[in-house]
């Protein structure tokens, strides 16, 4: 299929280059940011750059919107479409409805469940795919489309999507943001964060192993009010994280305080 992206951050970055090299054709790219785009042609087979939202001469049948959750609805309503185009958005967040203003004879959302940074490789085999679509034909077009990236694809609703997108913040962009936390206290007290990747690492591989309820270690899963009081203590110069350490910490001990 000839494809058109409408985005060039970090899911574009990767899922471009993986269409084309799955046999699609990756046609144009267009950012509010030409430079942008560019960059993201310079990976591809022979995509060019557009330079406004005029797709109407486009020979692509897709168009993926691989752009920020607020500005789906803007675009939707401003890009012009060819005929028999099929309109699809990237985000976990927003419902398949945001697109309902758009010309275009089908809809739909395809959603890969992963982090992506442009300076880290991406294999989409292993990762999920949900889709959704309004219509049959639609709904065809983005199956193929993911299952020639991917082993995993799944159908999902919106409001499906959208608890997947919330547990997904939990899973991965809280939880990376508590090692950065940790990576502060370290070099605050000049330790290498380096000693802490052993732990890192067996934390993630036993919660998926046993899951994160068998996995839980810790002073307030053992209800040790004295070292949780020696941590808050340790930590009263910053009182951001001193507040977020208590938290976390009450929210174990109401969920494993009685058991």
């Amino acid at each position: 299929m000839d494809i058109s992206f409408i985005g060039s951050g970090n899911l574009a970055w990767h899922l471009a280059p993986a269409f084309d090299n799955a046999g699609h054709i990756v046609r144009e790219v267009y950012s509010p940011n030409p430079k942008h785009a560019a960059a993201l042609t310079e990976r591809l087979y022979q995509a060019g750059v557009m330079t406004s939202l005029d797709f109407s001469s486009s020979k692509s049948k897709v168009f993926i919107i691989a752009a920020t959750d607020d500005s789906l609805e803007g675009i939707a309503r401003d890009i012009v479409l060819p005929d028999q185009a099929c309109l699809i958005h990237t985000s976990g967040s927003q419902p398949l409805s945001i697109l309902q203003f758009a010309a275009s004879q089908s809809s739909g959302v395809f959603y890969p469940l992963q982090t992506f940074s442009k300076n880290k490789r991406t294999d989409f085999k292993p990762i999920p795919i949900f889709i959704e679509s309004n219509s049959e034909e639609g709904e065809q077009l983005l199956i193929t489309l993911a299952k020639a990236i991917s082993n995993s694809v799944r159908k999902i609703s919106s409001e499906e999507r959208g608890a997947l997108h919330v547990a997904a913040v939990f899973a991965s962009n809280f939880t990376n943001h508590m090692l950065a936390v940790a990576k502060g206290i370290m070099e605050e007290n000049k330790l290498s964060f380096e000693l802490l990747k052993p732990l890192i690492l067996e934390t993630m591989t036993k919660g998926v192993a046993l899951g994160p309820e068998q996995s839980q270690t810790g002073p307030a899963m053992r209800s040790d009010l004295e070292i949780l009081d020696r941590h808050l203590q340790f930590l009263e110069k910053d009182e951001r994280v001193a507040e977020l350490y208590k938290i976390i910490s009450q929210h174990i001990l109401d969920k494993y305080g009685s058991e």
